[in-house]
């Protein structure tokens, strides 16, 4: 094989790794790192983010990388049969004595098992593990051949990603694109590897993993029960009422009119104890009641967040599938549950 024959199989084999790079450095990288550093002025940051952001851009992208693999890898099988394999046949026939066409077919085989290996080392195992172990950089600096790539397959790429995209319509399958999403048992495990990294304490940890299963704990399990609900009848005489909220230890408490379930609102102690304080006129708890808020009990944890941000509330009556007050669960017993 000549010196020239060697830098065309070199060259070829680095073109497979530079695709093979660019599309798992492209699936692997964060957007929010590219989209800090295209605010702090990063050029290519910003030509890349673009091509991962929206699933049918990131389509385009990863076809193009598939499209340069299979052909520097189609180029490569051909030339280097073409190249090696009239000089490797009559070297097989004279060692071994073999016929011409025994030792043409076996030169064949030899160089297409060599090349394949080479090419599945070099070409695809080591740039893909470069790749997942530094995305970012990965995906940067394979932007600009990519970027060619791109426009010198782009009516090839159209052709391929339209049929693949009919051929599921036939198939009845949705045609989503490629995402940057991770299941929750995924970001679990970068979480642990970070860990074992030491970029996080294990009291770090702990807490992140209770954020990821919050998701998966209802109100009821974060809820204060029924029967420890501190509530006051609204039927109660005035003063009676106005001395066993004084001695309350908590801020916000129902109201209810003879039975917990049949709830009239609930009241802010600190607004009766300023109105008690300024002296304002206050004959009765209606001045001072709040509609209550509900919430179902299978109500999930990290929608409970949601519903409290959107409603200003921190607190929430949990009511069962029968509409009969379960418990009490507030802002403070969410927080609780992830820092413990």
């Amino acid at each position: 094989m000549s010196i020239s024959s060697a830098v065309v199989i070199v060259v070829l084999t680095l073109l497979t790794a530079l695709y093979v790079a660019a599309e798992f450095g492209a699936v692997s990288v964060r957007r929010s790192r590219l989209r800090q550093l295209a605010e702090d002025g990063h050029w290519l940051a910003r030509r890349l983010l673009p091509h991962v952001s929206e699933p049918r851009a990131l389509d385009r992208y990863i076809a193009a990388s598939q499209i340069g693999i299979t052909l520097t890898s189609l180029i490569l099988g051909a030339y280097g049969q073409a190249a090696i394999t009239p000089n490797l046949a009559p070297v097989l026939a004279q060692w071994f004595g073999l016929a011409h066409d025994t030792s043409h077919s076996i030169a064949e085989f030899s160089v297409l098992l060599a090349l394949t290996m080479f090419n599945v080392i070099l070409g695809e195992l080591v740039p893909k593990s470069v790749a997942l172990q530094f995305p970012t950089q990965t995906a940067l600096y394979t932007l600009l051949p990519m970027l060619g790539s791109l426009w010198l397959y782009r009516w090839f790429i159209g052709v391929l990603n339209g049929s693949g995209i009919l051929l599921l319509k036939l198939l009845g399958i949705h045609a989503g694109g490629h995402r940057h999403v991770h299941s929750l048992e995924e970001l679990e495990l970068l979480i642990a590897e970070s860990r074992d990294g030491g970029l996080l304490e294990p009291d770090e940890h702990r807490r992140l993993q209770r954020a990821l299963r919050l998701r998966l704990r209802t109100t009821r399990q974060l809820m204060v029960p029924r029967e420890r609900i501190q509530a006051v009848d609204a039927n109660e005489p005035f003063d009676a009422l106005i001395k066993r909220l004084a001695e309350s230890p908590f801020t916000r408490i129902p109201v209810y009119r003879g039975s917990l379930d049949r709830l009239v609102g609930s009241i802010n102690t600190k607004q009766l104890a300023l109105r008690l304080l300024t002296g304002a006129p206050l004959r009765s708890l209606v001045d001072l009641l709040r509609p209550a808020v509900t919430v179902p009990d299978s109500l999930p944890g990290d929608r409970l967040l949601t519903f409290f941000r959107e409603r200003r509330a921190h607190q929430a009556i949990v009511l069962d599938p029968a509409g009969r007050v379960a418990g009490i669960v507030s802002l403070e017993d969410v927080l609780q549950d992830l820092l413990t």
